[in-house]
């Protein structure tokens, strides 16, 4: 759902890209109450993966294709504020390096899906937890349903911003249709993604997930043919996760990140999106602007004078993992180095 230069005027753009930046000055403060030692390192990953996901468009109808957005995975991963600043991290990468998604539409696009997706998802996610039982199945259960529900919103945010300042003249009901028509098909996709990656950090290292936070399973025991609580214990990590080390963890993060940008992503669909395809359907690219960077040696994910299509866009997409997960843990890294500082007791001396 990138949206490129060209779809949304420049009032508009300009508008959304202040509302974007106020989104991240909020979510720089909000993220340092969220990130730690522990989890700081975890939301640079996290920011790597959604890029190389990202490249996986599958199919969900004849001609149109999905991909993940992230903002859902994120959120429930290490955050709502921190979710919102990895997103904005690979819509910033994937602009300035790949030449995906206007510059100029830069605050469209961060607004719109990280934003958007992001509050609308933790926002589902904690609704559900307040009325499921606090149990592994029951955040990946609430993990599906909240990623679910982000993408139409997405979708319709993006409406929004059409009928606001599109630079076309479409009827913007037949817009609305068609866009949260295939977005709730790519929702399935996103949702699926979402539940199966939370489910499995949560399988390892449910003390890792912000969502799972006080998760707690309590031990039954079977007493005169009858299930009682059993008395209550310290809190314990699972065996599981205590055999995997965060080490580990983020290792086999980025390894499969790696594969899935480097190898799995040539077998991507190769349909249009569903932005794309409502774009060309409904005449609303009739104005679509040359990217700024087009001619970027990576741009079009694709090494330049590379000509084996193979290998040009497996090297894209591993520079692009590398180079988010750089830049995403640079960020987490001085989030948490300021959430230290202010932590950091005053020391006055007496005089």
């Amino acid at each position: 759902m990138h949206v490129p230069d060209g779809f949304i005027n420049a009032p508009t753009s300009a508008v959304t890209g202040v509302v974007a930046a106020g989104a991240i000055a909020v979510s720089l403060r909000g993220a340092r109450r969220e990130l730690d030692e522990r989890t700081a390192p975890l939301a640079g990953l996290v920011a790597a993966f959604i890029f190389a996901v990202q490249m996986l468009n599958f199919p969900v109808a004849a001609g149109t294709s999905g991909h993940l957005l992230g903002g859902a995975l994120a959120a429930i991963l290490v955050g709502p504020f921190t979710g919102v600043l990895c997103v904005s991290v690979v819509l910033l990468m994937q602009g300035i390096l790949f030449a995906d998604g206007g510059l100029t539409a830069l605050g469209v696009n961060i607004t719109n899906m990280a934003v958007v997706t992001t509050v609308v998802a933790y926002a589902v996610f904690r609704g559900l937890l307040t009325v499921l039982p606090r149990t592994p199945r029951s955040v990946t259960a609430a993990s599906f349903v909240a990623a679910l529900l982000s993408v139409p919103a997405a979708a319709l945010a993006f409406t929004l911003m059409y009928a606001v300042g599109g630079t076309t003249d479409v009827a913007i009901g037949k817009v609305a249709t068609a866009m949260v028509g295939v977005h709730v098909l790519i929702g399935i996709g996103e949702a699926t993604i979402t539940a199966l990656t939370v489910g499995a950090v949560i399988a390892v290292r449910p003390d890792l997930v912000y969502g799972a936070r006080g998760l707690q399973q309590k031990l039954r025991l079977r007493v005169n043919g009858e299930l009682v609580d059993a008395p209550a214990e310290e809190p314990r990590t699972a065996p599981v996760a205590a055999r995997t080390s965060r080490r580990t963890l983020w290792v086999t993060g980025l390894v499969t990140s790696l594969v899935l940008a480097g190898f799995v992503s040539f077998y991507a669909s190769s349909s249009p999106d569903g932005l794309e395809k409502v774009a060309a359907d409904k005449g609303i690219d009739k104005k679509t602007e040359e990217h700024a960077v087009s001619d970027s040696p990576l741009a079009d994910y694709g090494v330049k004078d590379v000509t084996d299509a193979r290998l040009s866009g497996g090297l894209a997409g591993v520079i692009g993992v590398g180079v988010t997960v750089v830049a995403g843990s640079t960020v987490f890294w001085a989030v948490r180095r300021r959430r230290d500082t202010d932590a950091s007791p005053t020391t006055v001396e007496n005089v």
